[in-house]
């Protein structure tokens, strides 16, 4: 029962990290180089902006693909840090962080090796960094949102009691 138990809280703190990965291998693949994102992504676009001139779409296609890194990671990161704070919950937040941002730098690193072997994807470092940030960025906000949250809950705490007259 304890076993059964166990494996069901590791599947829960876990999974999360997996299927992140996994779709992040699934955006790795030719299907999602810019040459194939680039008709949907505008189509979108300009259905709900309007019309975009062809020089002026490459420079909104090119951000809206780093902004995907850094939000796709920065969930990734946030995914790695929950699976650190229920799995070894005796660590410290910075602790977790760390290893959150040293997990999401080694896949974003697979995935960037894994994209240079892919005829229409190029492998960047600079791609890894800004993943990274994504991871920091999200660790940052979610430590900020535990901190204001334990305030709360502190001052909440420390209410007096009215006393009657």
């Amino acid at each position: 029962m304890s076993n059964e138990r166990d494996a069901r809280f590791w599947i829960q703190a876990w999974w999360p990290v997996v299927i992140m990965a996994g779709l992040i291998t699934i955006s790795s693949s030719h299907s999602f180089g810019a040459d194939e994102t680039s008709g949907p992504l505008r189509w979108l676009w300009q259905h709900l902006f309007g019309p975009v001139s062809n020089p002026r779409w490459g420079f909104i296609h090119f951000c809206i693909r780093k902004i995907g890194h850094f939000v796709g990671y920065g969930t990734l990161g946030l995914t790695w840090l929950r699976a650190w704070r229920l799995s070894v919950p005796r660590f410290r937040i910075l602790t977790d962080a760390l290893l959150a941002v040293t997990g999401t730098a080694l896949i974003a690193s697979c995935d960037e090796i894994h994209q240079a072997f892919i005829s229409n994807r190029t492998g960047s470092p600079w791609d890894v960094l800004l993943d990274c940030c994504g991871a920091v960025t999200m660790c940052v906000l979610a430590f900020g949102c535990m901190r204001i949250a334990r305030q709360m809950k502190q001052s909440r705490l420390a209410v007096p009691l009215r006393t009657g007259r």
